[in-house]
């Protein structure tokens, strides 16, 4: 597995992105055990593809380590997003995240910050756009802002993320749970300087 980007990672091993391009974050979902993107993953993408076209030159940023199954989620959309046109030049795959905290957190580190929020000169000015189903939105939004990122959402997938009302439900009581509990540990980070 790749190492975790950190603020010990010198500038000159990370990607380079220019800053004031406009990234799109495509957060993570299951991947099939034959390596293939389960529904809710490829629907992500198909989302952050289509707003793509809204942009000028947005660069993606697919995040995601290995789940259960591999490859790493950010490996599967990277080769969507290849299959459908993108160039590499405008993709840098995250793909040591293994929950949606971790996600923000090695963003943050991979656009080198924010200048807003007291990082050194540098940090991306450009709009990060979250790209996520309904429900996991206000979430990636939330930490991004939190983060010190210029956050923006991706409109999401236009199709529920399960086809059971239980299970929509389930996935809302869950992200109803993990908002705060996710704001509270990164402004805890953030207070000790180790966001």
């Amino acid at each position: 597995m790749p190492p975790r980007m950190t603020d010990a990672t010198p500038a000159s091993t990370r990607p380079h992105i220019d800053p004031a391009r406009p990234v799109i974050v495509i957060f993570g979902a299951a991947v099939r055990p034959d390596g293939s993107p389960s529904r809710t993953l490829r629907r992500r993408v198909e989302a952050a593809f289509a707003f793509a076209g809204t942009l000028d030159r947005p660069v993606f940023v697919p995040t995601g380590g290995v789940g259960r199954f591999g490859p790493a989620e950010s490996a599967v959309m990277a080769g969507l997003l290849r299959e459908w046109g993108v160039a590499d030049a405008a993709i840098v795959e995250e793909p040591t995240a293994t929950d949606t905290l971790s996600s923000v957190r090695a963003v943050r580190h991979l656009l080198g910050g924010h200048a807003g929020w007291g990082h050194a000169a540098g940090g991306h000015v450009g709009k990060v756009h979250a790209a996520t189903s309904a429900y996991h939105l206000p979430r990636c939004v939330a930490l991004l802002f939190l983060a010190g990122l210029p956050a923006g959402a991706c409109p999401p997938p236009p199709w529920p993320a399960a086809a059971a009302w239980r299970k929509r439900w389930y996935w809302r009581l869950r992200e109803a749970a993990a908002l705060p509990y996710d704001v509270a540990i990164l402004l805890a980070l953030r207070a000790v300087g180790r966001l």
